[in-house]
C-alpha cells in the first residue's frame, strides 16, 4: 500500500512576505485665495477736489461779492478737500498708481495747509503784506501743477485739461495777489470754476463706469 505523500505544514508563527510600500500621490497645491477688490479712490479724491475748489472760486471769481461769507471754505479745505484728498492718495498708493498718489496726496495737503494758513498765519503778517506771502505760495503750486500736468499728457484728454486749467488758476491767482490787479484774480477764480466743472465730471465718468461696469461718459 503506497504511503500518502505528507506537505509539511506551514508554521503559523512564520512571518508574512512584506508589500512593497505604494507611492504616495502628490497632494495638490492649494490655489491662493484672490486679493480682495480695492474700490477705485480717484472719483473721491477728484470730488473732494472738485466741490472744495468751487466754493473758494465762488469768491475768488468775484459772484460772491462778501468776503465774511469766505469762512465757509476753511473745514471744507480742512475736512473734505484735505482728509478725504490724502486718503484717496494713500489709497491710490495701494494700487500703485503713482501719478495718483502723487496728486491727491499734494493736493490734499494743499487744502489743508491753505486752512491753516488763513486761520493761523495771515492774521500774524505784517499789514498789507499777506498778498505777497499768499502769492508766492500760489506760485510754488503753480510749478508742481505745471510738472504734473506735463506729466498727464500720457493720460485721456479730460485730465490733460484739469491740470492745465488747474496750472492757470494758480498762476492767475499768484499774478493777482502779486500785482494786486483784481481783472488777475477774477479770471483764476472763474477758472477755478471751469477746473471745479472738468474734476466732478471725470469723478462722475470714474463713479459711473465703476456702478455701471462699463464707460457711461467719454474722457478723451
Amino acid at each position: 500500500m503506497p504511503s500518502p505523500t505528507l506537505t509539511p505544514a506551514v508554521p503559523a508563527t512564520a512571518p508574512q512576505a512584506q508589500q512593497a510600500p505604494q507611492a504616495l500621490a502628490p497632494t495638490p497645491a492649494t490655489a491662493p485665495a484672490p486679493a480682495p477688490r480695492l474700490a477705485n479712490p480717484g472719483p473721491l479724491g477728484l470730488a473732494a477736489f472738485a466741490l472744495t475748489t468751487f466754493v473758494l472760486s465762488l469768491f475768488n471769481s468775484g459772484l460772491i461779492a462778501n468776503a465774511a461769507l469766505s469762512a465757509v471754505v476753511l473745514p471744507l479745505a480742512l475736512f473734505y478737500g484735505g482728509v478725504a484728498q490724502f486718503v484717496a492718495g494713500v489709497l491710490e498708493f495701494r494700487r500703485g498708481n503713482t501719478f495718483g498718489t502723487t496728486a491727491f496726496v499734494s493736493y490734499g495737503a494743499f487744502w489743508m495747509s491753505f486752512a491753516g494758513y488763513v486761520k493761523f498765519v495771515v492774521p500774524t503778517l505784517p499789514a498789507g503784506q499777506a498778498h505777497v506771502a499768499t502769492g508766492w505760495f500760489l506760485i510754488a503750486w503753480f510749478v508742481f501743477t505745471a510738472y504734473m500736468a506735463v506729466a498727464a499728457l500720457k493720460l485721456d484728454l479730460a485730465h490733460r485739461a484739469l491740470f492745465t486749467v488747474l496750472a492757470l488758476t494758480f498762476l492767475f491767482l499768484a499774478l493777482g495777489d502779486l500785482t494786486q490787479v483784481t481783472g488777475l484774480g477774477r479770471t483764476g477764480g472763474c477758472l477755478g470754476l471751469l477746473c471745479a466743472g472738468i474734476a466732478w465730471y471725470v469723478s462722475f465718468a470714474g463713479v459711473a463706469e465703476e456702478t455701471w461696469g462699463r464707460k457711461v461718459l467719454p474722457l478723451g
